[in-house]
């Protein structure tokens, strides 16, 4: 019974490890000798990569979509591709090494150090706009619709990602760190494909957690006031 206990925590522990599940980033430099900022973010089904100039903020490329591991085996379902919007839509297969604190991919020597494992922050996961409210009135929206918006959370960093599978279109993206302390959550962009000026803002919004529904109430980077619902994305 021991010998069996033993053998079954050193599996939990070999599992855990070769969890992706939380942020990781890279940091290299490109041709021109600028420093590049690579981060991924996994949740339990949904992950997104974004690259940046790590001194600028400059938003350089971001894709995204679902993934599934099976052995040291990754699979991922283009949803969008900032470079290449003919891969929405691809199935790509490759080989991950995952340790407890560092994700490799051999065929392009991608090395990324992790940045946590979804912990601490309270909000990790990946959520869809569902709706929001204009004047104190609640509106509803579809989120099986090809058109998203969606934000995907580690325990520390955020992205969303506005984009439609169906057009295969690319809307904007933005991202950098979060917390969430109470009842506060508070974010510092540190990239924003539509405008590079929003580097560096601090926003703060109140929420909270409704019958499973992020409620998200406060201001945007331009100073307009937001009052929006989330929902944990399933599919």
């Amino acid at each position: 019974m021991i010998i069996r206990k033993i053998a079954l925590l050193f599996m939990s522990l070999a599992s855990f490890s070769q969890s992706p599940v939380g942020a990781w980033e890279r940091f290299y430099e490109n041709e021109n000798g600028t420093e590049i900022r690579s981060v991924v973010i996994f949740s339990e089904k949904f992950q997104s990569i974004a690259m940046f100039n790590a001194k600028s903020g400059e938003f350089i490329y971001s894709n995204g979509g679902t993934w599934e591991l099976d052995g040291n085996m990754m699979t991922e379902v283009v949803e969008f591709d900032t470079a290449n919007s003919e891969r929405v839509g691809n199935v790509v297969t490759f080989e991950v090494n995952i340790t407890n604190d560092k994700l490799s991919i051999p065929e392009s020597d991608w090395h990324f150090s992790r940045v946590d494992d979804g912990e601490p922050g309270k909000l990790n996961g990946a959520w869809l706009m569902s709706g929001r409210f204009r004047n104190g009135e609640k509106q509803i929206r579809n989120t099986d619709r090809p058109r998203k918006t969606m934000k995907i959370l580690s325990g520390t960093r955020f992205q969303w990602i506005a984009f439609d599978t169906e057009k295969k279109e690319f809307k904007g993206t933005s991202g950098g760190t979060y917390t969430t302390i109470d009842g506060k959550y508070s974010e510092k962009i540190e990239f924003f494909s539509r405008d590079n000026s929003r580097v560096g803002m601090n926003l703060e919004f109140d929420f909270n957690i409704d019958k499973g529904n992020w409620i998200h109430k406060g201001k945007t980077s331009k100073g307009d006031p937001l009052h929006e619902i989330w929902e944990k994305r399933k599919k």
